[in-house]
């Protein structure tokens, strides 16, 4: 029977570890050294009581070229290791841009490490072909991870040109 995704009240280091088993750092974010945005809205798919994977959402503002929008930035996906490849990050990354797409939000962004591309390509994301800048506290430094994008409604399109993120990366 297939647990459905819920809307958590919140998400906590302690419901983190419940997925993970206390991995220090399962996102392996620690190494850039960047200071991270927390999301507002969080999804997770319980099985047998216990949280086994997660997608947070916030909106951020972010400049393209001249242009500036507020883009749906998904982060903190993450699934128990050995529930991986059964399509939960599909469904708590879906639940994330749905609601995004609720609120009127049209593009959505998430950074990874290369060898996650195939399986946000596999829901419907882009890559970016170049990199982005983030905000930190001592100001605008390049991202590392790659950065990705995808339509939350019909028919939109990333604009072109060179992307800030306006905030810290999520």
């Amino acid at each position: 029977m297939s647990a459905s995704v819920t809307q958590l009240a919140q998400y906590t280091k302690a419901e983190r570890d419940e997925i993970t088993g206390g991995a220090i750092d399962p996102s392996r974010v620690a190494a850039t050294g960047l200071k991270w945005l927390d999301k507002e809205v969080h999804f997770g798919v319980r099985q047998q009581g216990r949280l086994v994977a997660h997608a947070g959402s916030v909106q951020v503002p972010i400049s393209v070229g001249s242009v500036r929008l507020r883009v749906a930035g998904i982060g903190g996906v993450i699934v128990t290791p050995g529930l991986r490849g059964q399509g939960l990050a599909r469904r708590v990354v879906t639940a994330a841009m749905d609601h995004a797409r609720g609120l009127g939000v049209e593009l959505g962004m998430l950074f990874c490490w290369p060898d996650l591309i195939p399986l946000y390509e596999r829901m419907g994301w882009q890559a970016l072909p170049h990199d982005v800048q983030v905000q930190q506290p001592e100001g605008p430094v390049r991202m590392p991870l790659r950065a990705m994008w995808a339509p939350l409604v019909d028919g939109a399109e990333w604009p072109t040109g060179q992307v800030r993120l306006l905030s810290l990366p999520m």
